[in-house]
């Protein structure tokens, strides 16, 4: 457990220099990001082991279905909070304002192959599933307890990847990462079977809504 708090506090202090705006470090945001994204791929792999990473035609689909799905679902929020909330689409904008001055295609690359993959491999791979088997240790092998603590470990997991981008003070992204986290963990939730399938969903919603197709 004492692994997995570190991971997380480590995560925490990642995500609180890359959005704290007040700050005002003068680094390459997608530089740190990417250092940060293999540090924590690297712990999760160190600390909870290999992740079971295998991929099928029926795997592809659903990973592509999911992506699909998340992005409609986010394309709808975006349009909804835009009719609702005068802040939005600057904090939107604010969003879309890290990638100025890099290229796109470097950046498509990096979520797709490095930082949107290590993301699901340490939240839901590592944090979830260590907390899932933590929480089965505490409360018992039974299956109530077992349905208990899996339920435990998603809300544990999604709240923990929610809260690391507070320190962003920008309420749309804290939002975006709420709805991401929820979708993500509670699909592994039901359906750990599926990882590789969650992991491909998350490269391709994050090169998707921020390079291909942005809001």
């Amino acid at each position: 457990m004492r692994h997995l708090l570190f991971a997380i506090c480590l995560a925490a202090l990642f995500w609180f220099l890359m959005f704290f705006p007040h700050l005002n470090l003068d680094f390459n945001f997608w530089a740190v990001m990417t250092g940060a994204s293999l540090t924590l791929t690297v712990l999760a792999i160190t600390f909870g082991g290999w992740p079971l990473l295998r991929i099928d035609w029926r795997g592809l689909v659903l990973g592509v279905g999911i992506a699909v799905v998340l992005w409609c679902v986010f394309w709808t929020g975006d349009k909804c909070s835009q009719l609702l909330f005068n802040f939005a689409r600057p904090q939107v904008d604010m969003i879309y304002g890290i990638k100025d001055g890099s290229s796109a295609t470097i950046i498509g690359l990096l979520l797709l192959f490095v930082i949107g993959p290590g993301e699901e491999i340490f939240w839901r791979g590592y944090v979830q599933e260590h907390l899932c088997h933590h929480f089965i240790g505490e409360l018992g092998e039974t299956k109530k307890a077992q349905t208990k603590a899996r339920n435990l470990a998603f809300i544990c997991a999604t709240a923990a990847y929610t809260l690391i981008h507070v320190p962003s003070l920008n309420f749309m992204l804290v939002m975006a990462a709420l709805v991401c986290g929820l979708a993500w963990g509670l699909l592994y939730r039901l359906m750990p079977q599926h990882f590789t399938a969650i992991v491909l969903s998350h490269a391709l919603w994050d090169a998707a809504a921020f390079v291909w197709f942005p809001f």
